[in-house]
């Protein structure tokens, strides 16, 4: 599950009831960070682009007050699930 570079999307696959509905997003980030994701998923092969983008802005939203349920499954799922 693995994005490509042209065109920086995550495929996701539903395996609970919050990841029935899907969101493809496409973004632009600055090349550094890009590198730093392609190292850091060099050496985690338990992780994808997919969890961790999902990590990414589950925590964001949960930090800025989101009480949405399945936000914070996300959120949970990604401090404790290794």
């Amino acid at each position: 599950m693995q994005s490509s570079p042209e065109t920086g999307t995550w495929p996701q696959a539903a395996s609970s009831p919050c990841d029935e509905c899907a969101a493809h997003l496409e973004a632009e980030v600055p090349e550094v960070l890009f590198h730093g994701l392609r190292q850091f998923l060099d050496h985690h092969p338990e992780w994808n682009q997919h969890r961790v983008a999902t990590s990414a802005l589950a925590t964001f939203l949960f930090q800025n007050g989101c009480k949405d349920t399945c936000v914070n499954q996300h959120y949970f799922s990604a401090l404790f699930l290794r």
